[in-house]
């Protein structure tokens, strides 16, 4: 790994574990130059990857100042579980476990995918609590046809991690979609809102790498404590 990886991984370390707070600024290029024994370009590429990746803000005349990093990512095209990022982020959070039933799909749910009216489902509902508050309510539909048993202990962990390693089906892709809503009164009672009218709605529909359709979730997330991020690449026109 190059050094300014090194650097830049030590730092954004110190800032999510908070020896860094948002609004501190970091020391001066010089000091973190004589800290890590390494030239000031060295520390200008590793304050560069920080930069990029939202963590300073470089202020003329000030330096490099430490932002409010408590909303966590949440990749627009990726395929992450909820746990692989509350491990990636250090996220401190945990996991109730709602409802774990037997069911038929939504007729809504059905009529968008194309499903029988009659597809029997594993509705898993569960809260993500960060710092005590329940700030994601997500609902997953499992389709009985592909996943036939789900306990709750599976239900309560990772989902993918049951999927791909205890029941050995590989996870291929999905599709997203992402629309800010009114709450729902099931919202206002399961969920830590403070007054909050509308909420961040994920839908996807997840699919294996053969292309069957496996899942459906609704992700419902507090406004001000997620961000969604994709990276986009300019391509020159024809």
């Amino acid at each position: 790994m190059n050094k300014f990886n090194e650097i830049y991984l030590d730092i954004e370390s110190a800032i999510l574990n908070q020896q860094y707070q948002a609004g501190e600024l970091l020391p001066s290029e010089n000091e973190l130059a004589k800290s890590y024994n390494v030239s000031r370009e060295t520390i200008r590429k590793a304050l560069v990857l920080l930069l990029e990746n939202g963590y300073i803000q470089k202020k003329q005349g000030k330096g490099s100042i430490v932002l409010d990093v408590q909303r966590f990512n949440f990749p627009v095209s990726g395929l992450t579980s909820y746990q692989e990022l509350k491990s990636s982020q250090h996220i401190n959070s945990k996991t109730i476990l709602v409802k774990n039933i037997r069911q038929t799909m939504p007729d809504a749910v059905t009529k968008q995918l194309q499903l029988p009216k009659d597809t029997a489902v594993h509705f898993v509902e569960r809260l993500r609590q960060v710092n005590g508050e329940s700030i994601i309510l997500d609902k997953d539909y499992l389709l009985t046809s592909v996943i036939p048993d789900l306990p709750d202990k599976e239900a309560e962990n990772s989902l993918f991690q049951y999927i791909e390693q205890t029941l050995g089906l590989s996870i291929g892709y999905a599709q997203k979609e992402f629309t800010v809503e009114p709450v729902t009164k099931e919202d206002k009672q399961l969920m830590s809102l403070h007054g909050d009218t509308h909420v961040v709605v994920v839908r996807s529909s997840v699919y294996l790498e053969d292309t069957t359709l496996f899942q459906y979730t609704e992700s419902r997330h507090r406004l001000d404590k997620f961000k969604f991020v994709d990276f986009a690449r300019r391509r020159s026109p024809m």
